[in-house]
């Protein structure tokens, strides 16, 4: 793999740190600005919306600036969102300080992921993608924890300070060791916009919407959960936290190579796992060891869903698939969002602490009907065989110049000349045009 792979993985680690550290610091940051918990909650809804917005606006905006310019430019406000947090002088400004450092994450995996995709050669893409997304599942197991001990011993200021400078190294890593990777000619806001409207790109972001949605119905409520329901004490939530990270790790790892494989039976098979994981959940919570070994599952079937949908939908936009790979954690984030409100609801209503995993059952559910429903549509219809000159029967690919063996004919079957007759640029079925000898679609 690159190492430009590494500072995309790097970005990402700054990145989940920031993005999940504040739900552990809820407590001490509502002590020190002299407010309350649920209203400190307002902090991880104003990441949130951050994301939601920044992705397909920061996208548009920066259409035409290179891959390269624009991930440093995203890294950097990122940078400056964490620093601002750090130095807020009151709760207004830090609130200011969380939508302003949420603003380019989904930018920046949107970006990030096309680029680590065109690092690779054909039939590796989607493990350099989940190899970016690393950096967020480590997050999850070292960063989060970490950054938690750190602001509950220094003070919740110094996290974001420690957040801050990761963002510094990330942005050094990029410049040192990502390729220019100039914008195509063609790109432009409203081929992307148009991408963006290709029912199957809509499908696949409603299907990460209620999905993924299951997995945070969950998480949301993890803490809790370990203390009121499992049975632990407040000193062994950092592990099962830590455990979560542990399984989103393993999840990232073996969804890179089943999705090169075969993309959309591992999203069938995530969403599946995932909706049996969640169902068998409330039952087995009340054994230690056995909770622990859910707590691990579920982080691992969760995130087994990202991957191909990440690689569907920038898949179906074809050659505009930066918007649609942004606006896939903007959905992301949608689904933590509802996800987090429909597992309070299940609580409040008094239906126990591991009611939300049946809630997210039901979410994992309707996102596997979406999925499974978005591929019968994607079905082609049965075509003929095409004859390509020379005699061969091809379903697969055409080069309308060239016969088997690779020399150029005319339309009458006689051998031309290379010099008045030019190779065809191949192409498959569909369409889609194959560039520096992989196919872009």
């Amino acid at each position: 793999m690159p190492l430009a792979l590494l500072a995309l993985a790097v970005s990402a680690f700054g990145i989940g740190t920031t993005e999940f550290v504040m739900m552990g610091l809820l407590p001490n940051v509502a002590d020190d600005l002299d407010t309350s918990v649920p209203t400190a909650g307002y902090l991880v809804s104003a990441y949130a919306i951050g994301v939601v917005l920044g992705a397909p606006l920061l996208t548009g905006l920066g259409s035409r600036v290179p891959r390269k310019k624009m991930l440093l430019l995203l890294m950097a406000l990122f940078t400056v969102g964490n620093l601002a947090s750090a130095l807020a002088p009151d709760f207004g400004w830090l609130l200011a300080g969380r939508f302003l450092a949420g603003l380019p994450h989904g930018a920046f995996f949107g970006v990030g992921a096309v680029v680590a995709a065109r690092l690779v050669s054909e039939g590796r893409q989607a493990r350099a993608v989940a190899t970016m997304f690393l950096g967020l599942t480590v997050a999850n197991i070292v960063g989060v924890p970490a950054a938690t001990l750190l602001g509950q011993h220094l003070g919740w200021r110094a996290t974001f300070l420690v957040v801050a400078v990761i963002g510094l190294a990330a942005m050094a890593a990029l410049a040192r060791l990502v390729p220019r990777i100039p914008v195509e000619a063609h790109q432009d806001v409203r081929r992307e916009l148009r991408a963006l409207g290709n029912r199957q790109v809509l499908l696949g972001l409603l299907t990460a919407v209620f999905g993924f949605a299951g997995v945070f119905a969950v998480y949301s409520y993890l803490s809790a959960m370990t203390t009121k329901a499992m049975g632990f004490g407040e000193s062994s939530v950092t592990l099962v936290l830590a455990l979560f990270g542990i399984g989103m790790t393993l999840g990232a790892l073996a969804a890179g190579p089943l999705t090169d494989r075969a993309l959309r039976p591992t999203l069938y098979g995530s969403l599946g796992a995932l909706a049996v994981v969640l169902v068998a959940f409330p039952f087995t919570v009340h054994v230690q060891w056995a909770a622990l070994v859910m707590v691990v599952l579920l982080g691992g079937v969760g995130f087994m869903t990202t991957t191909p949908l990440q690689m569907l939908v920038m898949n179906k936009a074809k050659d505009a698939p930066t918007l649609a790979s942004a606006s896939n954690h903007s959905a992301f984030n949608l689904a933590n969002a509802g996800g987090a409100w429909l597992g309070g609801v299940a609580i409040a209503a008094g239906w126990g602490w591991t009611s939300p995993a049946l809630v997210g059952a039901v979410l994992a559910v309707i996102g596997l009907a979406i999925a499974t429903t978005a591929g019968f549509l994607d079905r082609d219809p049965e075509k003929p065989s095409r004859v390509v000159a020379g005699g061969l029967r091809t379903r697969t690919r055409k080069s309308a110049n060239s016969s088997p063996s690779g020399t150029p004919h005319s339309p009458s079957g006689t051998p031309s000349s290379p010099s008045t007759t030019p190779p065809a640029r191949p192409a498959f079925e569909d369409g889609t045009v194959e560039r520096g000898g992989r196919s872009l679609a």
